[in-house]
């Protein structure tokens, strides 16, 4: 019977090779209102499985809010620590759905955890974590930075210095950094690529301040590119495709 797994041929064609891309929790649920889509889970899997075929190695940091939004329920009177914490345990859950779909479409995937919980996944160490990169396998961080008051944002960019990743990747439902938000604002202007201290001083919020910050201390560059195109992930760290760059 053949293989589903990826060749690992040459990574000429990759302007980066080794990436961290988040994932928001919300592109799991696919059309639903919460929860999880097989499809939309897939569809994840299927974009990370073609970039692996360039040769690529990839982390992802995943979000949970799809499951819980712990900024919303503090507002709304819950300690901030105690949402906080049950955020982290929603990227766990989420984790766990993307290792399954990885596998399930024939990538080797392991599922990390800030917070050690040994029977579910495996304590993030990033001596673990870097072997499995190696390995050529896909690693999914999960639980944040494993502290609250810190986004998943944030828990990206430290991931990313942490594994010496290339860059960062962020996918959207736009195809780029706008000045506003162009499905709201006809007249918003899309950057081809803006400087870390672009982003801070316009207050772009294209990821949290923590996160540029680190990203910039780092020098490790932020991708923002839509994920609503097929294919488009290979495409852009391929050095093509519509998106924004934030470097120096």
């Amino acid at each position: 019977m053949p293989s589903d797994k990826p060749s690992k041929p040459s990574t000429q064609a990759l302007r980066w090779r080794r990436v961290l891309l988040k994932v928001s929790g919300e592109a799991l649920m696919g059309d639903r209102a919460f929860g999880h889509d097989s499809v939309a889970i897939d569809r994840v899997a299927q974009e990370v499985r073609n970039v692996i075929a360039l040769g690529a190695e990839v982390a992802l940091v995943v979000g949970g809010g799809n499951i819980f939004r712990g900024m919303s329920d503090a507002a709304s009177g819950m300690d901030r620590t105690t949402a906080d914490h049950m955020g982290m345990l929603a990227t766990v859950i989420n984790a766990l759905a993307l290792q399954d779909g990885l596998e399930r479409n024939g990538v080797e995937a392991r599922a990390m955890s800030a917070i050690p919980m040994q029977s579910v996944c495996e304590p993030f160490s990033r001596r673990d974590a870097m072997r499995h990169l190696q390995a050529g396998r896909v690693v999914v961080f999960a639980a944040g930075t494993g502290n609250p008051y810190f986004t998943t944002d944030t828990a990206a960019a430290l991931r990313a210095a942490e594994m010496n990743c290339d860059v960062l990747l962020k996918g959207t439902q736009v195809d780029g950094v706008y000045s506003a938000d162009p499905k709201k604002d006809a007249n918003a202007v899309r950057y081809d690529r803006l400087s870390f201290t672009d982003v801070l001083a316009r207050d772009l919020r294209v990821m949290d301040a923590t996160a540029v910050s680190l990203c910039r201390e780092n020098n490790i560059p932020i991708l923002v590119y839509s994920n609503q195109d097929t294919g488009m992930l290979a495409t852009v760290l391929s050095g093509g495709g519509t998106y924004t760059l934030i470097d120096r």
